[in-house]
């Protein structure tokens, strides 16, 4: 079982150290209206092995780079439908890869990775049983799954106040190209047939309402604000936050 902490009591060997890993937040305005994705890289540095992984497909990574952030010494190959994402600064790493291909169709051979990452990417793929079998074949034996994932408690705006602010849920999954709308931790180990490892959530009812701001309707200047207003309780929550508290999303990790 992995030890979860939300700043862990000892340094880091493999994974890049928390405090470097959170600076490099890419959403913009990362300590107001992009809080929400500290938050989410927090939990999944919590959850990530630290252990030498030296080839890493990162499913759906679009221009976030973020696995290539947490492993740096890895070799990362970054899989997307999007060809245009090529051209991100983050692709253009001497250590990154991309490739334009689908998910479940995965140009690779068998046990060709130590390691896939799939962060907010499963509730996008139709066919999610079919991604999954083609990410437990090109994993290792013994190679790592990461996930992240809304959860049960997902919905938005988390607060029905928030509702004449904020486009439907319907609309925001729309958008977002969600086919689904999460998963429950069950539903996630039915899904992948093997046991979960551990897991961290992320986005609890303290900062649930930052994210409802952030995605509003309201003007940019509004959101920055009323985020920058909130910011007391936001950091009130995210510092009080525990791994397996109730949260709106769920990072896991799993071992083939």
């Amino acid at each position: 079982m992995l030890t979860l902490s939300t700043f862990p009591a000892t340094p880091v060997k493999y994974k890049q150290q928390l405090s470097q890993f959170l600076s490099q937040n890419p959403f913009p305005r990362p300590l107001t209206q992009g809080f929400f994705y500290r938050e989410k890289m927090t939990a999944i540095h919590a959850i990530a092995p630290d252990v030498p992984l030296q080839a890493i497909l990162e499913v759906g990574g679009g221009p976030s780079g973020l696995t290539a952030m947490l492993y740096p010494q890895a070799h990362i190959t970054n899989l997307d439908l999007n060809p245009e994402y090529a051209a991100a600064p983050c692709n253009q790493q001497p250590q990154v890869k991309f490739v334009c291909g689908d998910a479940t169709a995965l140009p690779f051979g068998d046990r060709s990775f130590d390691a896939v990452t799939m962060f907010d990417v499963l509730e996008h793929i139709p066919d999610h049983h079919q991604a999954i079998a083609e990410v437990k074949r090109v994993l290792k034996p013994g190679g790592f799954l990461l996930v992240s994932t809304p959860n049960e408690h997902w919905r938005f705006p988390y607060y029905d106040f928030m509702k004449p602010f904020c486009p439907r849920d319907v609309d925001v999954m729309a958008e977002w190209g969600h086919v689904r709308r999460g998963y429950r931790l069950d539903e996630l180990e039915a899904l992948i047939d093997l046991a979960c490892q551990d897991y961290a959530t992320f986005i609890n009812p303290m900062t649930a309402i930052g994210h409802d701001v952030a995605f509003s309707r309201l003007s940019p200047l509004k959101r920055e604000l009323f985020c920058t207003l909130l910011s007391p309780l936001t950091w009130f929550g995210y510092l009080t936050h525990k791994p397996h508290s109730i949260g709106t999303e769920t990072v896991s990790v799993w071992q083939v």
